[in-house]
């Protein structure tokens, strides 16, 4: 971690924790994906892959917007959810069916709603640090996020939570 003298310096740093974060995610959910039994919950991991990685070069871009070595720095916030993740679904959690379909969500969420508190941070930074491109990328992508977020708590109420409780 660089030394950090002002929000110019915090802000960089969180750009970087993000995209460490980021990749530990999406290196997470290829591992289970795969154990999601509703075809919808697979669909919407796969979908999802595809915008981390959005978000991600959107974060390369602004490391590199701001003239600074475009490089992660490990997050270890993420790394302890990413751990829980894969205990609860992959190494602990049930082999298979709407239980595991739950706990996949549930992570998800967890995971996600840590990108979401990060991403709405480094906005808030770029709005104060007078950057309203950046600040509107980060607000769009915090945007996005909401709606794969509600989208889960709207499969999860609709169908997965009630399936694991018949199980």
């Amino acid at each position: 971690m660089a030394e950090i003298s002002n929000l110019s310096d915090l802000y960089i740093d969180e750009l970087k924790d993000l995209w460490s974060a980021n990749d530990q995610m999406a290196r997470a959910l290829k591992k289970i994906a795969p154990k999601a039994s509703h075809p919808k919950l697979k669909q919407m991991l796969e979908t999802s892959q595809s915008g981390i990685a959005d978000h991600t070069n959107l974060l390369k871009a602004l490391i590199a917007n701001q003239d600074e070595t475009v490089k992660k720095e490990h997050c270890k916030g993420m790394e302890g959810l990413v751990a829980e993740a894969l205990k609860h679904t992959v190494e602990e959690g049930p082999d298979q069916g709407p239980v595991l379909d739950a706990a996949i969500i549930a992570q998800y969420q967890r995971m996600t709603h840590y990108g979401l508190t990060g991403f709405g941070t480094v906005a808030a930074f770029a709005k104060a640090l007078k950057l309203a491109d950046d600040n509107k990328q980060l607000r769009a992508a915090v945007k996005q996020m909401y709606i794969a977020d509600e989208l889960m708590t709207e499969l999860a109420e609709a169908a997965v939570n009630a399936d694991a409780a018949d199980e």
